[in-house]
């Protein structure tokens, strides 16, 4: 994980939203490992060789396998700005 925060779900509900970094295309290996990938399709990864992925809706808590809510992103920042559009209120980060 590289950033965490919250959110007030309903205005009361505090919902964890974090930003994890990986190492790999999320979605493209999930994507290879269903036999869904054309003979075209590459991972999709900065030039670092990482992708950000945002997870931000109710339901997840702390010890749960994370599972994004996004496509993969290039940069922290582009995460963070995606959570936040992606939320009805504003994200405390911590």
């Amino acid at each position: 994980m590289v950033a965490s925060g919250e959110w007030l779900y309903d205005g009361s509900a505090p919902t964890p939203v974090l930003v994890v970094r990986l190492d790999y295309d999320f979605w493209h290996a999930v994507g290879e490992a269903d036999g869904e990938l054309g003979p075209d399709d590459a991972p999709t990864l900065n030039s670092e060789g990482s992708a950000y992925y945002v997870r931000h809706k109710p339901g997840w808590s702390e010890g749960q396998p994370f599972w994004p809510d996004s496509q993969g992103f290039m940069t922290l920042d582009e995460a963070k700005a995606a959570a936040q559009a992606a939320v009805a209120g504003p994200i405390t980060w911590r």
